[in-house]
């Protein structure tokens, strides 16, 4: 059976070029493609320190005055608190950005039925204060994953990123490698990993700069399975 090409599929990540060159096999998720495996070292290169470019994945963003009340009114819950993020019952990452700002992000899976409810409910007329955000297309979203993340981290962020200091579903609106970023810390079977989302256009840029801090951790590129894996052991 021929491998999946990205190109077979509308939608692409920014990196699928990059990720193709690295050896990835590609699994479809929705209209796109995604990197679902680099070899059998992924499992144990996701509990050291793994990198997975996860930007197929759904997500959408929701902001304005009104937007966490129209959210909640949803059935989104845990959005009670500034940079902190909930799991959500239907398997989306709900980030509270601000009083006026939060962000959904679609399971492993890639299953749109709850994104696609919440944007359906919305029009101009009845959500008051509250706008879609296009995060599908300006945001990629990577994870890091492994015991090693926190440490691979200090080489290019300011914020103390160690469990002790920062506790799971944590979220830091900072700098990485000098491009603003939202990172959250969202463990996965208990093996500690974190969320990073930033704009569409410095995923390469960053990809980059995170696989030559990880260098010196033993750290590579791993795919949405072994993260799946890690979550299905929690």
């Amino acid at each position: 059976m021929a491998r999946l090409a990205p190109t077979d599929l509308p939608r692409r990540s920014p990196l699928s070029r990059t990720l193709a060159e690295a050896g990835a096999r590609f699994a479809p998720v929705g209209d796109g493609a995604i990197a679902d495996s680099f070899g059998k070292e992924d499992m144990a290169a996701a509990r050291l320190l793994g990198l997975a470019d996860l930007s197929p994945l759904p997500r959408a963003g929701w902001k304005g005055r009104g937007a966490l009340t129209w959210l909640a009114e949803r059935g989104v819950t845990g959005l009670d608190t500034d940079n902190r993020a909930a799991v959500q019952a239907n398997g989306l990452l709900a980030l509270r950005l601000a009083p006026t700002e939060a962000v959904l992000l679609a399971s492993l899976d890639g299953d749109t039925a709850a994104l696609d409810e919440i944007a359906a409910a919305w029009s101009i007329e009845t959500a008051g204060l509250c706008f879609p955000v296009p995060r599908m297309d300006s945001s990629f979203r990577f994870a890091v994953t492994g015991a090693q993340g926190a440490a691979m981290f200090a080489k290019l962020c300011a914020v103390d990123l160690r469990p002790r200091a920062f506790p799971d579903l944590a979220i830091a609106q900072t700098s990485v490698a000098r491009m603003n970023a939202i990172l959250c810390r969202r463990d996965r079977g208990g093996v500690l990993a974190y969320e990073l989302l930033g704009d569409w256009a410095s995923a390469e840029y960053l990809w980059a700069c995170l696989l030559d801090a990880m260098v010196e951790f033993g750290g590579r590129p791993v795919g949405r399975a072994a993260l799946a894996a890690l979550e299905a052991e929690g």
